[in-house]
């Protein structure tokens, strides 16, 4: 599986707030320390505050934070939401596709199942079990 590099940089996002829940961030510094378009980074906190999974606050002082508590984040909800309903191959479409293996192939239930057991293993994965924390802090050498 892939995931595309929106949900990507959302994970990212999510994780690093995770690691200071009590603090608010601005999009120039987290698109700074991930090496990530700050623009780019706009439209991923968009749609995580759309989602529910980060509050905003505009203005001075404003940013974004965790909207709830990393512990009832799921790894697996944020993919849904951001992903969407991306199909793994064609024959997973909504129409089913146009394959020329269908009706006899006997790959797209193992593909089902992987992915099953992808979207498992995420669901099982709270935000908090993946929380980046922040850089640790050089202490003054001592003159």
């Amino acid at each position: 599986m892939r995931l595309t590099s929106f949900t990507d940089f959302a994970l990212r996002a999510l994780m690093r707030l995770a690691g200071e829940p009590t603090r608010s961030f601005a999009t120039n510094e987290i698109a700074a320390e991930f090496g990530i378009s700050r623009n780019h980074l706009a439209k991923v906190v968009r749609d995580l505050a759309d989602g529910g999974f980060i509050a905003t606050q505009r203005g001075a002082g404003g940013g974004f934070s965790l909207a709830r508590p990393a512990q009832s984040i799921t790894l697996g909800e944020v993919v849904r939401a951001l992903e969407g309903p991306h199909a793994l191959v064609e024959c997973f479409r909504d129409d089913g596709g146009s394959c020329v293996l269908t009706p006899r192939c006997r790959l797209k239930a193992r593909l089902a199942a992987a992915r099953e057991a992808f979207m498992r293993e995420l669901d099982a994965t709270t935000l908090e079990e993946c929380a980046y924390p922040a850089k640790p802090r050089r202490s003054p050498v001592p003159a």
